[in-house]
């Protein structure tokens, strides 16, 4: 018996995480979702993902801040991450990518293109 993958949505966005959700779940995911860095925090050190799929601009921590304090996590538990951004800048791409993110996803996104890039970070 193969155990469900896990991913966390991390988004302010109710209705980013609900499509993302969706999605992610038609994937064969566990889904669990939180609305900024900080809740997602709290939430991985209870019980880390092996996956999340985290937005940039996000009130309380945003997604650099979370991704800075999840890499520096002593216990090496470091799931995949999926920077979740509408930012076109390759500049904040490759500093998303520097600061440990394994993957990116553009938004406005959609089944096939989470599912490609779940599939280059090596969850599919």
């Amino acid at each position: 018996m193969t155990t469900q993958r896990t991913c966390l949505i991390v988004d302010d966005s109710k209705m980013i995480r609900r499509v993302a959700s969706r999605i992610l779940k038609d994937l064969d995911f566990q889904v669990t979702e939180a609305a900024n860095g900080q809740e997602a925090l709290d939430q991985c050190r209870i019980n880390m993902p092996d996956a999340i799929l985290l937005d940039w601009h996000m009130p309380v921590m945003d997604g650099f801040a979370f991704l800075k304090v999840l890499r520096d996590v002593p216990n090496g538990q470091h799931p995949v991450i999926v920077f979740c951004t509408a930012e076109r800048s390759v500049e904040k791409i490759t500093q998303a990518l520097q600061f440990g993110a394994n993957e990116y996803v553009m938004k406005p996104f959609d089944s096939d293109i989470i599912e490609s890039k779940f599939q280059l970070a090596g969850l599919l």
